[in-house]
C-alpha cells in the first residue's frame, strides 16, 4: 500500500512539473491613458502607475496574443481613455498577426471603448 501511496505522489509531482515545462510566460505590458482628472483611478491596476506588466501562463504564442488582446478591453469609459498594450512571450517582443506591436490597435472594440470620457 505504501508503494502505491509512493507512485501516486511521484505520478502527481511528474505531471505538475512536466505542464510547468510546457507553458511559457506571457508578459502582458499595461500602459494607460487616464481620463483628465482620473488619473488615480485609472493607474490603480498599475498600483498607481500609469504602466506595468502582469504575467500570465500561455502554451503558445497565439494564446500570449489572444491574452495580448483581450487586456485591451475597456469598461471604464469615463475613468480611462484608452491603453497601449505590448506582449513578450517566453522572453521575445510579439506582435500582432500583422506585425504592429500595441495590440489595441487592432482590437476590435477600440471604437466604441476608447476615447469616451466626455460621454
Amino acid at each position: 500500500m505504501k508503494k502505491l501511496v509512493k507512485l501516486a505522489v511521484l505520478a502527481m509531482i511528474t505531471a505538475f512539473m512536466s505542464s510547468s515545462v510546457l507553458a511559457a510566460t506571457c508578459e502582458v505590458q499595461y500602459t494607460r491613458t487616464a481620463c483628465p482628472g482620473k488619473e488615480k483611478i485609472s493607474y490603480k491596476k498599475c498600483k498607481g502607475k500609469k504602466s506595468c506588466s502582469k504575467f500570465k501562463e500561455a502554451d503558445t504564442v497565439g494564446q500570449c496574443r489572444a491574452k495580448a488582446t483581450k487586456s485591451c478591453g475597456n469598461k471604464r469609459y469615463s475613468i480611462t481613455k484608452s491603453k497601449v498594450i505590448n506582449a513578450i512571450y517566453d522572453g521575445k517582443q510579439i506582435t500582432t498577426e500583422s506585425g504592429k506591436a500595441d495590440f489595441c490597435l487592432e482590437y476590435a472594440n477600440v471604437s466604441t471603448e476608447f476615447n469616451q470620457c466626455d460621454k
